[in-house]
């Protein structure tokens, strides 16, 4: 279980990022760009990968890690259920939907070569 607490802390460790509302949710950004959303009436947040990062996270359990179900998901909207996932899965789901949206400078702060996927 990761609480928005615990969230909002490690979105906003990452270089530049931002914490901004998002219509009725809580997003965070770089560059004003969207890497991940908080919904607190659902527990849930919703993160920014790659078809193939979504494939590989969505893989660990479908309950706790799945597409969007709609034209968002085919483009790499996840959901993540807060109450259900492991702290350390979150901050790889969450680390990696940064790098997939931060300019490749900012990326590689965090994970040398740009190594943007598992």
């Amino acid at each position: 279980m990761v609480s928005i607490d615990t969230f909002r802390k490690l979105a906003l460790s990452l270089p530049e990022a931002t914490e901004e509302p998002h219509f009725e949710k809580t997003s965070f950004r770089v560059k004003k760009k969207i890497f991940a959303t908080y919904d607190e009436l659902k527990n849930r947040a919703c993160i920014k990968l790659s078809e193939i990062d979504q494939d590989v996270f969505s893989s660990t359990n479908k309950n706790i890690i799945f597409p969007v179900d709609n034209k968002w998901g085919k483009q790499g909207w996840t959901f993540i259920e807060m109450n259900k996932v492991r702290k350390d899965l979150f901050v790889d789901a969450l680390t990696t939907a940064y790098c997939e949206v931060a300019p490749k400078k900012l990326s590689e702060q965090i994970r040398p070569n740009n190594d943007n996927h598992l």
